[in-house]
């Protein structure tokens, strides 16, 4: 099974996901996902969140891993894209990664993956 690390984006919303395509990317060490309240003494650039995910594919199947180094708990969740037009496209239930806690999500499409990537959630 080859692992790849996932490339991450910084959104200024609750929610950040990074589209990865799921054979090839290269990746930063880990997401930095700021609260839609940041402006209003909410999460800020001071205040680090997101787990480091590494997604691999092999063949149908997509194994993702993420580890949380940071003390809040961040919800992450798994979404895959088939390449087939009649094969169906996945979103895994959020999965909480506690502080110093790795996760692992898989999923899977009938045939080839065409992305994979991870959206990350903080907790309420």
């Amino acid at each position: 099974m080859r692992f790849h690390r996932l490339a991450s984006v910084t959104f200024t919303v609750a929610l950040g996901t990074a589209l990865v395509p799921a054979l090839a990317y290269e990746a930063t060490p880990h997401a930095r996902v700021r609260s839609a309240d940041a402006g209003s003494g909410g999460a800020g650039p001071d205040d680090p969140f997101g787990a480091a995910c590494r997604i691999g594919a092999d063949g149908s199947r997509v194994t993702a891993y993420c580890h949380n180094p940071y003390p809040d708990t961040d919800h992450v969740s798994l979404h895959i894209e088939c390449l087939r037009w009649w094969d169906l496209d996945s979103d895994s239930a959020p999965v909480a990664a506690a502080p110093a806690q790795t996760v692992r999500l898989t999923g899977r499409c009938w045939k080839e993956v065409r992305a994979a990537w991870i959206s990350h959630r903080k907790a309420d």
